[in-house]
């Protein structure tokens, strides 16, 4: 027989362990009533930080460095609400009809979208977040280091004095080209070109000239910068710099056509998208002595064969892909990607909105 004290205590057992059980049922089926939201990729802390701590969603994650294979993200996105991806994943119609009608808002962790089937989501009235602006400061510096290493042959001299190369004094070895004086011609005047051109007028430049699909006034008047034609900026720079978008336009856009034009001394600089140039008619003109040398931080593909043909060249300096990797830079991308797929899922405005 129990006591009147051990039923009181097993009651609150009871009570207790019916409570717990209560909260957690409600919880479980207020996760399951949350949007569905899969990141494809291990993004920066910030980004998830955000996202977790929203509480408005359930969030699925590729938690990996690498790319999530495309056979995975195809059965991970079926019935999502939100997707926030990276510039490696192909959003076309293969990927939004699996996703189906209850996806509402793609956010990219990049100021690039030539991954991003526009005409696509556009149709489907999915809206689409991505990440201008926070890149602007690392991606100037990047290019201009970039074409400091480029110009005055840094990595080739890196090598020379490694590899037992670095002998007497010798009064022409290892001389490259300087600012001073110089002319730098922009390729896509934007944010990014405005920044650049910045942190190098220090240097000495004399002129800065640009071209666009038409003239841009009020970003050109910081800089000083004067709009001319494709050809004028290809025949008058001498250190040339790319950073337009890569669109229908703009594919292919440097070729043997423009380098063709170009100075002899002439040094070229991508840190756009890989497929504004052609890269087998840069080879030539690296090769033939048509230019004097080219860095890029982007090429097709991505990465590039570690036997490509312009990794064999001195004159050409290629990096990663590294434009915007600061971590400080990183991280906020990653925090506006985050934001924007709240926004996006809310309803509301996001704080960068692509226009499609």
């Amino acid at each position: 027989m129990w006591s009147r004290f051990q039923v009181k205590a097993l009651k609150r057992v009871l009570i207790s362990e019916f409570n717990t059980w209560t909260k957690l049922d409600t919880m479980q089926k207020t996760q399951q009533a949350l949007p569905r939201v899969y990141v494809t990729r291990r993004v920066p802390p910030e980004g998830l930080k955000i996202l977790r701590q929203s509480g408005m969603c359930n969030i699925e994650l590729w938690d990996s460095d690498d790319p999530v294979p495309r056979q995975e993200l195809l059965k991970k996105v079926s019935g999502v609400d939100g997707l926030l991806c990276v510039l490696t994943e192909k959003i076309d119609a293969e990927l939004l009809n699996v996703a189906g009608p209850n996806l509402k808002v793609v956010s990219t962790m990049s100021v690039g979208y030539d991954h991003l089937s526009r005409d696509e989501l556009k149709k489907r009235g999915i809206r689409v977040g991505y990440t201008p602006d926070v890149l602007t400061d690392s991606v100037a510096e990047l290019t201009v280091a970039l074409l400091l290493a480029t110009s005055r042959r840094l990595i080739e001299a890196v090598n020379e004095a490694k590899n037992g190369g670095w002998g007497t004094w010798r009064t022409m070895w290892l001389c490259g080209y300087e600012l001073s004086q110089s002319t730098v011609g922009i390729l896509g005047l934007g944010r990014i070109g405005v920044a650049i051109a910045k942190r190098l007028k220090p240097f000495g430049v004399k002129r800065f000239i640009y071209t666009d699909v038409a003239p841009r006034p009020e970003l050109a008047a910081q800089i000083q910068a004067e709009y001319v034609s494709l050809d004028e900026l290809a025949k008058e720079s001498d250190f040339l710099a790319v950073c337009c978008a890569l669109t229908p336009e703009t594919q292919g856009i440097c070729n043997s056509a423009l380098f063709n034009k170009m100075k002899k001394t002439s040094i070229f600089i991508n840190t756009s998208r890989g497929a504004v140039v052609n890269q087998d008619d840069l080879y030539n003109a690296l090769t033939s002595g048509q230019i004097a040398g080219a860095g890029l931080d982007v090429t097709v593909p991505e990465p590039l064969p570690t036997d490509h043909p312009l990794f064999e060249l001195k004159n050409c300096v290629i990096l990663p892909h590294i434009a915007s990797a600061t971590i400080a830079t990183r991280n906020a991308m990653s925090a506006l990607a985050a934001n924007n797929l709240l926004a996006g899922l809310k309803g509301e405005a996001m704080l960068k909105e692509l226009k499609l």
